[in-house]
């Protein structure tokens, strides 16, 4: 009997040191305590967005850096504009999935350069670079009016722009240091999109990173 012992402690202990070695004894990351992943389309194609498994993960290189040249790296205020949510992570995830759902009154939009983009953004989002709704970095007024009526809904009578049917934007960029979906923001004001649908993203792509969410190469 003692020997039977022995051997089911010995077999024991080595599942469990195998467990260890392969990292399967790793405690579950969640998203919140009710929930593991969240379901999204990106591109046509179902994914899962959840956080990143191993106990022992770091954060992406590309989002260690902690002091960027300030200007043009400066760290944004936590209000942008009368009317304009400040968002976090859940409730951007709230938002795609409601996309996922079929709710195409919603977009999310990663505000960043193509550069920025290639190294992983976040799955459901659209890539509208900054620059494009910039006046001051070349944006004619006809384009910009073609991304609003072609990709937000917002419609043109007799000179006239109508925002009843223009979905609710919710848009990020590098995180709290960068300028881009706040130069996204301010631009479509100045366009009369009302701030009311228009969503803030604050943390963007570092404070992604950083929780351990799942992104995707563009």
């Amino acid at each position: 009997m003692m020997k039977a012992k022995l051997m089911v402690t010995a077999l024991l202990g080595a599942g469990l040191m195998m467990l260890a070695n392969t990292g399967m004894a790793d405690k579950p990351v969640g998203i919140t305590r009710a929930m593991m992943d969240v379901e999204v389309v990106h591109k046509g194609k179902k994914v899962k967005i959840k956080r990143n498994q191993n106990n022992k993960n770091i954060v992406n290189p590309s989002f260690s850096k902690t002091s960027r040249p300030c200007p043009p790296f400066c760290i944004q205020p936590g209000t942008l504009a009368p009317g304009v949510e400040t968002i976090g992570e859940l409730e951007v995830l709230d938002y795609l999935k409601k996309m996922a759902d079929g709710d195409d009154s919603i977009l999310v939009i990663d505000s960043r350069t193509p550069d920025w983009v290639k190294k992983g953004t976040i799955p459901g989002s659209k890539n509208l670079p900054w620059t494009k709704l910039n006046p001051a970095k070349g944006a004619d007024p006809v384009s910009i009016m073609e991304i609003m009526e072609n990709e937000f809904g917002v419609t043109e009578s007799e000179g006239l722009l109508n925002f009843s049917e223009a979905k609710t934007l919710v848009l990020f960029c590098n995180g709290m240091w960068c300028g881009q979906s706040p130069n996204n923001i301010k631009n479509l004001m100045k366009f009369g999109y009302p701030a009311h649908k228009l969503k803030w993203y604050r943390g963007g792509m570092q404070d992604w990173e950083i929780l351990g969410l799942s992104t995707v190469s563009d």
